[in-house]
């Protein structure tokens, strides 16, 4: 017979061990998997992950607790993956958002959409014709960066040269430079040195999409 200390590991074990995925009422498959630690202790966190949720909370949770957290958490990452990927319809209107915030509502495209067809471009501004087509590379980065290449293309509607008129357009926002990096860091992981820099562009893969909550002390 095992002895309680050579009992006490085992049992924290199982204690500790991850449950089966949660079962997809449509399919049967795994849809999300519940993840108890005990070095959390006041965050939730949830990613995706091999094409399942994976919701990671404090051991101490109960059952109650854990049901209500993993609802929230992939309701967030539900909305948040809305947002950084929106149809053709909220990507104009976004447009149209950015125009009026940062450019004093004086870039009106005639249309914007997304589009397969930029090659290595982020996306494109026809100023004769009032379109913007934006990469659909471009979808599932970070809500900046896209409001960035809007924004870039937008301005190319009041200038369509990149003189310093144009990047004086884009001073007001904000995310600028960070939004640069980010692309080139893109464009490098994929093309390396030599590779497209700011406008003619192909970036890498989407990232991941996660996130993470404070549950608080008494949750």
């Amino acid at each position: 017979m095992p002895t309680s200390r050579e009992a006490t590991p085992r049992a924290r074990a199982r204690r500790d061990a991850a449950p089966p995925a949660a079962p997809d009422a449509a399919t049967g498959g795994p849809l999300v998997e519940v993840r108890r630690s005990r070095r959390r202790s006041r965050t939730v966190s949830a990613w995706r992950e091999d094409g399942r949720t994976v919701v990671a909370i404090p051991a101490r949770f109960k059952r109650a607790q854990e049901r209500e957290w993993v609802g929230r958490m992939v309701e967030r990452l539900a909305a948040q993956e809305r947002r950084r990927r929106p149809s053709d319809a909220q990507l104009a209107a976004r447009a149209t958002e950015l125009s009026r915030r940062y450019l004093g509502g004086r870039a009106v495209p005639t249309s914007v959409r997304w589009s397969t067809n930029q090659g290595r471009r982020w996306g494109s501004c026809t100023p004769s014709e009032g379109t913007i087509r934006i990469s659909d590379r471009v979808r599932g980065m970070p809500r900046w960066v896209l409001d960035y290449v809007l924004l870039h293309e937008l301005t190319h509607l009041l200038q369509p040269g990149h003189g310093e008129a144009f990047w004086a357009e884009l001073e007001a926002y904000p995310h600028t430079q960070r939004a640069r990096g980010f692309l080139e860091g893109c464009a490098f992981a994929r093309d390396g040195a030599e590779g497209p820099r700011d406008d003619g562009d192909e970036p890498s893969d989407d990232p991941a999409v996660t996130d993470e909550v404070d549950a608080g002390p008494d949750a």
